[in-house]
């Protein structure tokens, strides 16, 4: 299969260092199956980025690589410009499944990543009691998990995912299985947290709407074998009120504009053989 062209290459600050480097990473596994090809992606401090694409795209392939869960068969992935060799420990990582242990109450889950850095008990506490209060759930440190809502356990999980302090939040696909009014609460906390705190996010998702409300930029791919086709400069305020959003005109002008790239039927929107699908993809293709 040839190459694919590469699309420029950009950031919300061209100046800026990256923190996360591919370049020119392609991976392959088992069979010569080709994952991800030709990626280049840079990744500022500070900044979140959502990968959207057809399922099976290489997406989670780029987390697993920053994590130094394996390597790249060509093209280096560099983390504060060191290559990426062991398990990288300045990251943290949240799937779709939350895995908390359910022998453990809330705050003995939270507990797990400082007591594995062996940190004082004391200090152990403090923090846990920090967590609670970020997440609203200073009332259940007792709890267990199966006592608690999806909701909450999600809160335990995104506690527990801060706190050894990773500089980078690695999520697939966290709120995928949770109906749309809790999803929209907790978008609205991790994207709260991670503005107060700092941190730099790679965050996988098939929701649309959700790689729009949550991205300062989104990369697209292509199908298998997956390759960045496009990166998207979400034109939105960083500040911005999630439960609200659906109704700014331009919010659904970015859904629209990225809904015609991942979908080619949606190009057609507004012509004479395929009517509108959506009320406002006709008025951002004017």
């Amino acid at each position: 299969m040839g190459q694919q062209a590469k699309p420029a290459l950009t950031t919300c600050d061209e100046e800026t260092k990256p923190l996360i480097l591919f370049e020119d990473v392609s991976k392959s596994f088992a069979g010569a199956r080709v994952a991800v090809q030709n990626i280049d992606l840079k990744v500022a401090p500070r900044e979140f980025v959502t990968l959207v694409g057809p399922s099976g795209c290489g997406k989670s392939t780029l987390l697993n690589m920053v994590a130094g869960i394996f390597a790249p068969t060509s093209g280096r992935v560099l983390y504060n410009g060191t290559p990426v060799g062991a398990l990288n420990r300045k990251v943290g990582y949240m799937t779709q499944a939350d895995h908390l242990l359910p022998w453990r109450t809330v705050s003995g889950n939270i507990a797990v990543p400082l007591e594995i850095a062996g940190l004082p008990r004391r200090q152990i506490k403090a923090r846990i009691d920090e967590l609670l209060a970020l997440v609203g759930l200073d009332q259940f440190a007792a709890s267990y998990p199966s006592q608690l809502s999806g909701g909450m356990r999600k809160r335990v999980a995104l506690a527990r995912l801060i706190a050894g302090d990773p500089d980078t939040l690695l999520m697939d696909e966290p709120f995928g299985a949770l109906d749309a009014q809790l999803r929209l609460l907790l978008q609205i906390e991790l994207r709260g947290l991670c503005r107060r705190l700092g941190k730099t996010v790679l965050f996988v998702t098939h929701d649309i709407d959700e790689a729009v409300a949550l991205a300062d930029r989104c990369a697209v791919f292509t199908g298998r074998p997956g390759t960045i086709a496009e990166y998207f400069m979400i034109d939105l305020p960083v500040e911005r009120n999630l439960k609200s959003l659906r109704f700014d005109s331009k919010y659904q002008k970015e859904c629209a504009r990225l809904w015609r790239r991942l979908t080619p039927e949606i190009a057609r929107v507004g012509t004479e053989d395929e009517p509108a699908l959506l009320p406002f993809a006709q008025e951002a293709t004017q």
